[in-house]
Formats: C-alpha cells, sequence, structure tokens
C-alpha cells in the first residue's frame, strides 16, 4: 500500500510518499480503507520531535489519528462490524497511523459513519470533536445554564467545542477568535464573539463558568480573574507542568486547572453521529489535500490559522 511516512523527526520535507506493507490487525481490529484523514496540531509536534517522549525513536513511523474509511476485513473477535461498513475512528495516541491507503483499527474506538456526512466530512470529526466533547463534558462538568468561553473558537477544536457547548446546554457560550472569523462563529451557536486583535477577554468583568483555551496561549493565571469562585480552566496543552498545576489545584477549593487529553472512544463517536444526523453538529473543512501532499497540508496547518479542520484525502485507487 502507499503511505506517507517519515524516517526521522524534522520539518515537513522529512515525510515520503512510499510503499509499505499492509498494516497486521488483531482478532479485535478492522482492517479499514482509509478514504480520509485529517490534519491534527498533534501530528505535526510528534513529526517535529516534540513528543518524542511518548513516541519513541522507531521509524519508519506513519503519522494521522483520524480515519473515515470502508471495512475490508474483520478480525474474528468482531461483532458489531461486517466488511462493506462506513466507519470512523481516531486511533489510539500510541497506535496512530492513518496518513496511508490501510489502517487497523480496533473495534472499541470505530463507530460508523455519520450517514449525512461524506467521507471528507467523517474524518474531520473524531480527534477535534472528541476533544471537545470530552472537554467540556467531562473535564467542565458542563451542566444546563452555565457559561462557556471558547478560546480558539474558529479552529478545529474551537468549531466543534461552541456547537457541543450548545447541545450539552450552555446558555452563554462566547468564542474568541479572529473579526474575519466571527460571523462562522456566531452561526455555531455562540452568544457572543471577542475578536482578540481588538479585545483581550481576560480583561473583561464578565465571569465564565469554564474556560475552554484550545490555542493554548492563555495561562490559568491570566483568566482567574474571568472565571466564576468555583470556575474552570481546561487546556489542550500536555506538558508535565500542566498535570502538575491540574494535581494542585485538584487539593484546593476554587478554580481548578484541567488538562484534556482526549482519549479514542466508540461509544463518544456514536453520541456524536447521533448530533451530527439530527443537525445540531456539523464540521468546517479549511482545506483539502491529496495524501502525496501531506508535507503542504502540515506547512498549512503548522500556521494555526486554519477555519475548521485539514482534511486529507486519499486517491490513490
Amino acid at each position: 500500500m502507499k503511505a506517507a511516512i517519515i524516517n526521522q523527526y524534522g520539518s515537513p520535507e522529512v515525510f515520503q510518499y512510499v510503499e509499505v506493507e499492509k498494516p497486521q490487525f488483531s482478532p479485535k481490529q478492522l482492517l479499514v480503507k482509509v478514504y480520509c484523514s485529517s490534519v491534527n496540531p498533534i501530528d505535526w509536534k510528534i513529526r517535529k520531535g516534540m513528543l518524542k517522549i511518548l513516541t519513541g525513536n522507531k521509524f519508519p513511523m506513519i503519522l494521522g489519528f483520524d480515519v473515515a474509511g470502508e471495512v475490508v476485513f474483520i478480525g474474528s473477535s468482531v461483532t458489531r462490524f461486517k466488511v462493506g461498513d462506513a466507519i470512523y475512528a481516531q486511533l489510539d495516541q500510541r497506535a496512530f497511523g492513518t496518513y496511508a491507503e490501510y489502517a487497523a483499527v480496533s473495534e472499541n474506538i470505530a463507530a460508523h459513519k455519520p450517514e449525512n456526512m461524506t467521507y471528507e466530512q467523517a474524518a474531520a470529526v473524531p480527534l477535534a470533536a472528541m476533544t471537545a466533547l470530552q472537554a467540556l463534558r467531562d473535564k467542565g462538568q458542563l451542566k444546563t445554564g452555565h457559561s462557556v468561553l471558547i478560546n480558539g473558537a474558529s479552529g478545529g477544536v474551537g468549531t466543534f467545542a461552541v456547537q457541543i457547548a450548545k447541545v450539552l446546554g450552555a446558555t452563554e457560550i462566547t468564542g474568541v477568535c479572529s473579526g474575519q472569523n466571527s460571523e462562522l462563529v456566531k452561526s455555531l451557536g455562540a452568544n457572543r464573539v471577542i475578536d482578540y486583535t481588538q479585545q483581550d477577554f481576560t480583561k473583561e468583568n464578565i465571569k465564565y463558568d469554564i474556560v475552554f483555551d484550545v490555542v493554548g496561549n492563555r495561562s490559568f493565571s491570566d483568566c482567574k480573574r474571568v472565571l466564576q469562585p468555583n470556575g474552570i480552566y481546561i487546556t489542550t496543552q500536555p506538558f508535565p507542568g500542566n498535570f502538575l498545576r491540574s494535581f494542585l489545584t485538584s487539593l484546593l477549593p476554587g478554580q481548578k486547572y484541567k488538562v484534556i487529553l482526549v482519549q479514542s472512544n466508540g461509544s463518544d463517536l456514536a453520541y456524536l453521529k447521533e448530533q451530527i444526523e439530527e443537525g445540531k453538529i456539523r464540521a468546517f473543512i479549511d482545506r483539502v489535500y491529496p495524501l502525496s501532499f501531506i508535507a503542504a497540508a502540515h506547512i498549512y496547518s503548522e500556521t494555526e490559522r486554519a477555519t475548521g479542520k485539514v482534511v486529507i484525502t486519499n486517491v490513490v485507487s
């Protein structure tokens, strides 16, 4: 099969588009023909070697977590899927590998693709939408009536976070983004949009139950003054110091600092499928690249200016 591999950490130029063996799969896994994947910031952070403490130095390495495709073979213990099913999934963080023609996908992390989505749209969902869902529902314990601020509301995770906050019952949703994306964020369900180029949300006198810092560019200290006394600050930046801060605030009363590290979960994807098919959640795609242009896709993603997701299509016949 064709795959985009890296043999060392470095710039996007380290990608090679080559022929490799199909992945091996266990009795509890599906072999999936990958129609589409997507680029997430964690992909290029791995490629640059920023997470080598987790990923090690075993090469060649096939990156990519999101997959939307068709089941072409099932393991002997698989019960929920059959050959020909259209599925989507986020691979486990220790078993990435969707920048390829085929991927091995564990049954428990997969779900049937939303019927009203194309493969491109479905590939934009798993990691980003589950990050938003698990951050707001599990870490933020979002309840009906809560007020939420989402910093980075027009990006991949942010566009889903605005919609999921609304689904979970938030009554006041504030999105922080550039002015050119304000109408998009309002259309997703935000009651209010702050243009970060014109206004610093941490200087306001409004207080929120949850501040979800998707882009990770505002500290807990910055956000304390806009949090309710028992408010929760959530970051997507999984650095050791952040986990320490999270642990320390868990021991004390008052405001909490939490880190979201998304977990692959087929049940969450099934829940998202329901919301998508009911028209409550949609995916936004900024650009689509063929897999052979993966370096260009990473270069664009690294600008951190994408509105919604960067999707990869597998054009190999």
